[in-house]
């Protein structure tokens, strides 16, 4: 029985750590999608169709031509070519296949181990595969918001996008901590100190897309002052009392900015009561969230210093992954006793 037991649990768990390969990857390409400007070069849902590339000539200046019809094109890149077209065509497409894979990957495997182990499966990890479905639907409610007017996509639907992605990968890694053997330990640490730790690593995950959205990144290339004072020259403080406040590219900077102040300080208020318990078993987990949070503030600073190249705000998106996922497993040795 416990060798039955072993062998199926050992099968989910490969399954659920290849939707996590995964979702890292589509976050990694959703980033670079972003980045590139290429979110916008399908121009239609294509739910049950567009699994297929442009395969002639004639396809591809249908996928122009309708591309030309957008804001994007008329505003701003209406000297683009057809071959600078496929460029970003290929970002989007690719993103939304890879998006379709993981939809498979989930709902195969999932009925098999519902047929095999019983309808439990289903119970619970369907709701990840109807998150999934959901992400898709507002991926498209993101793309649809710079089809009329925008020549860009709601930094609000963008960042709501973002966010559920990370909302899906972080309830994946939780279901798969608990199929393993991990060891926990009591802690004299108050489980809500570690989960506003995590709240405001969501916080700041939602500030960043914003400033993603709204390209907020070129605006100050300095650090760190923001431009020749702390607070950015072309703001007032008074703005933030205005309704639309969180439109404002200077401020969303400014917030994402004192944010990672806030969390970095956080986490030494978190280190030192792990320190004062002398429980060495939470010394590396809380150590590793200290250099990944370090490296994630250098990435950050590197990126507005150059201008927002592509390299260092992409690798400053998939570090923000592993900031997630090592806060989440060290909530998770803090509350949760091994399942076996």
């Amino acid at each position: 029985m416990y060798s039955q037991k072993y062998h199926q649990n050992f099968l989910i768990k490969i399954w659920l750590f290849s939707l996590m390969l995964l979702i890292t990857l589509i976050i990694l390409i959703g980033g670079l999608t972003r980045l590139t400007d290429s979110g916008l070069s399908i121009t239609s849902w294509e739910l049950f169709v567009g699994f297929l590339p442009p395969l002639n000539n004639s396809d591809w200046i249908r996928y122009f031509d309708l591309y030309k019809e957008i804001p994007e094109f008329k505003k701003q890149n209406f000297n683009m070519t057809i071959d600078e077209f496929k460029i970003i065509f290929w970002w989007e497409w690719v993103h939304r296949q890879l998006g379709r894979f993981i939809g498979l990957v989930t709902l195969l495997p999932m009925i098999y181990f519902s047929l095999k182990y019983g309808f439990w499966v289903v119970k619970k990890y369907g709701f990840i595969f109807l998150l999934i479905c959901f992400q898709g639907f507002i991926g498209w409610y993101m793309v649809s918001s710079g089809l009329v007017e925008r020549v860009d996509v709601s930094h609000y639907r963008l960042s709501l996008h973002l966010t559920i992605a990370f909302v899906i990968l972080s309830i994946i890694f939780w279901k798969f901590l608990e199929l393993t053997n991990v060891k926990s330990m009591e802690i004299p640490i108050k489980l809500f100190q570690v989960k506003t730790f995590l709240l405001l690593l969501f916080i700041q995950l939602i500030f960043g897309a914003f400033v993603s959205g709204m390209d907020a990144g070129t605006i100050y290339n300095t650090w760190p002052l923001m431009g020749t004072s702390y607070f950015p020259d072309d703001s007032k403080f008074l703005e933030f009392f205005e309704i639309n406040f969180l439109a404002d590219p200077s401020l969303m900077q400014f917030i994402h900015r004192n944010l990672a102040y806030i969390i970095f300080f956080y986490y030494l208020y978190l280190l030192f009561i792990v320190i004062k318990t002398k429980i060495s078993f939470f010394y590396v987990p809380i150590l590793i969230i200290g250099l990944i949070l370090l490296f994630q503030i250098f990435l950050g600073v590197l990126t507005i210093l150059s201008g927002v190249k592509i390299i260092y705000a992409s690798l400053h998106q998939i570090n923000s992954i592993l900031i997630i996922l090592s806060t989440l497993y060290f909530l998770y040795i803090c509350r949760y006793k091994k399942i076996f």
